[in-house]
């Protein structure tokens, strides 16, 4: 890899061209030069190589078998059937493994080879959607509740944070020109950045929009969090979070995992003011020394939080509101049909692990046909204006305003493909997530997205034993403490330690507002399920009425959790959630 760093590269790179267009151009590799490794997640992918075929090819004396993700930029991962069906063409012409959803209401198109990098991007962008800025140190894709029956109120929402997500791009037009064949006019490569400045952020930003009673965002799990305040169907403003951020490194004890703090209450027409404020603030006194402390969660322990609401204060013009009362309920998604107050239907549908394909999952089990049946709803839906897909933070997926006539040839479709597998799966099924891990992620270091479906069928027997099959308990699996399938929020969680080890991670809560704990590390999966049992019939024999699991260890005290809730909630309102 490359010796500099990557604030060099940065600095160095043009306004993000770096020397990508003569990588792209190199027959010798399917690899691009080191820095432009750095350089491409600017641009919305990432180089990997399948570590399933490492050793073989290294044998083989061949190089890796390099191959690129791409994920879009899709705020709120709202896209029309008409668009559903362009990246469709794009996973089965240029990707492997499908269509995968992720938690930040992107698509991934994973195994995309160099020489088809720039035709994949192109399609994509055909499709009127690009993938500028989906990594990288700059803001990400802005995540927003997908909460089907406030209609008018979420069409509102929604609004709103695309147009903060469209405001926060990078004013450099590398991608277009690299990417789209834009001609380079004068300035190309000095272009002026007023939010990001030269060297962009010290790290990713993330931003979330969650609408009470559900936080399937986890907005208290991200840089910045917009918590609406609804009266009557109007959107009067949102209560603002900071300084949440899940990433951590094992053994090091100056990276953890933090909730975001709220700090005000904001109006509609301030939300872009004071997302560039907490911005500039982070990109201005972030750490740009320690990679590993440079989110915006490590400035504000660091400097503290008056200090930074005093900052965002004075860079936005205005002072916060005090905030306004609010009380989530759980962080998870509703499966099945709801009605929007529109009129309008609105079907969950459960999508294991986000991946979307035909065949087995990953190879496992019986033979699917997710892709083909979305492709024929998404061909039925053409027709109707209004209709949408919406991909959701935990992985699943809404067919999104359906008019009432054409809700039977929806379900029609659905049965037909085996996408109504949300019905028979047990509550913990249906709310476990993954990160994707091995074999593509550079990062992994154990399975979570391959080992997913085992893992929950041992709890499902764990209890069935116990006699509460129907618990609905969040469970979460992550192959590394990065955090992308916020671990640190599953009332049960693994988090990757070495291959078939993890840490076991236990006692969050329901509605996102509490951080587990570690419980046993570095552990196999014997051992794991071994301490679960016990734990799961104490919950079945002694815990409250609708208690959850993480709650109940916590009160038997199980577990201790040092810092349950975020600052900035008041007590009433956790008992208000909790009730």
């Amino acid at each position: 890899m490359s010796a500099h760093s990557v604030e060099d590269i940065k600095r160095s790179s043009a306004r993000l061209r770096g020397s990508l267009l003569e990588s792209l151009a190199n027959p010798v590799t399917g690899a691009l030069n080191d820095d432009d490794q750095t350089l491409i997640k600017y641009h919305g992918s990432y180089q990997q190589d399948d570590r399933d075929l490492r050793e073989e090819r290294r044998q083989a004396r061949l190089e890796p078998a390099y191959s690129f993700m791409i994920r879009t930029r899709t705020p709120g991962g709202v896209v029309s059937p008409e668009q559903w069906l362009k990246l469709d063409a794009v996973a089965t012409t240029y990707a492997e493994r499908g269509l995968r959803v992720t938690t930040r209401q992107a698509f991934q198109f994973h195994g995309v080879i160099k020489t088809e990098l720039k035709p994949t991007m192109q399609a994509i962008n055909a499709a009127l959607i690009d993938t500028l800025a989906a990594c990288g140190d700059v803001n990400r894709n802005v995540a927003v509740a997908a909460n089907p029956q406030l209609s008018a109120s979420h069409a509102e929402v929604f609004a709103q944070a695309a147009a903060l997500s469209e405001h926060l791009l990078p004013n450099t037009r590398a991608y277009y020109e690299i990417w789209l064949d834009e001609e380079r006019v004068a300035g190309s490569g000095s272009e002026d950045e007023p939010i990001y400045g030269e060297v962009y952020l010290p790290r990713k930003f993330k931003i979330g929009f969650a609408i009470p009673p559900y936080n399937d965002v986890d907005v208290f799990a991200q840089d910045l969090g917009y918590i609406a305040v609804i009266e009557d169907g109007r959107v009067l403003g949102y209560n603002v979070t900071v300084g949440g951020g899940m990433g951590a490194t094992h053994g090091d004890p100056e990276t953890y995992p933090r909730l975001g703090d709220v700090i005000g209450f904001a109006t509609p027409e301030q939300v872009i003011p004071v997302g560039v404020a907490v911005v500039t603030a982070q990109r201005d006194f972030g750490n740009r020394a320690v990679r590993k402390r440079a989110r915006l969660k490590y400035t504000i322990d660091d400097r503290g939080l008056d200090w930074f609401k005093a900052e965002v204060e004075r860079r936005a013009g205005f002072p916060l509101l005090p905030a306004r009362p609010f009380a989530f309920r759980h962080n998870g998604d509703r499966f099945g049909w709801v009605e929007g107050d529109d009129g309008r239907g609105h079907l969950t549908l459960r999508i294991p692990a986000g991946r979307i394909v035909d065949g087995p999952l990953d190879g496992q089990g019986a033979a699917v046909s997710h892709l083909s049946g979305l492709r024929e709803i998404a061909r039925l839906l053409l027709a109707h204006e209004g209709a949408q897909f919406r991909m959701t933070p935990n992985q699943n997926l809404v067919i999104a305003g359906v008019p009432a006539p054409v809700r039977a040839e929806v379900d029609a479709l659905v049965a037909q493909h085996g996408l109504d597998g949300y019905r028979a799966a047990s509550p913990v099924r249906r709310n476990a997530i993954a990160c994707v891990a091995l074999p593509t992620c550079g990062l992994a270091m154990a399975e979570a997205e391959r080992y997913l479906p085992d893992f929950v069928a041992q709890v499902e027997t764990l209890l069935d034993r116990h006699g509460i099959a129907q618990a609905a308990i969040n469970l979460r699996i992550s192959g590394c403490p990065n955090g992308c399938s916020r671990p640190y929020l599953g009332e049960i969680a693994l988090v990757g330690k070495a291959p078939g080890r993890y840490n076991l991670m236990l006692g969050a809560d329901h509605r996102g507002q509490r951080l587990n704990t570690l419980y046993r590390e570095n552990i196999a999966e014997a051992e794991i399920l071994a301490a679960l049992d016990p734990l799961l019939a104490g919950y079945a024999r002694d815990a409250a009425a609708d208690e959850g699991f993480g709650d109940y260890l916590v009160r038997s005290g199980v577990v201790a959790i040092p810092y349950p809730t975020p600052t900035g909630i008041p007590v009433v309102l956790i008992a208000e959630a909790a009730a």
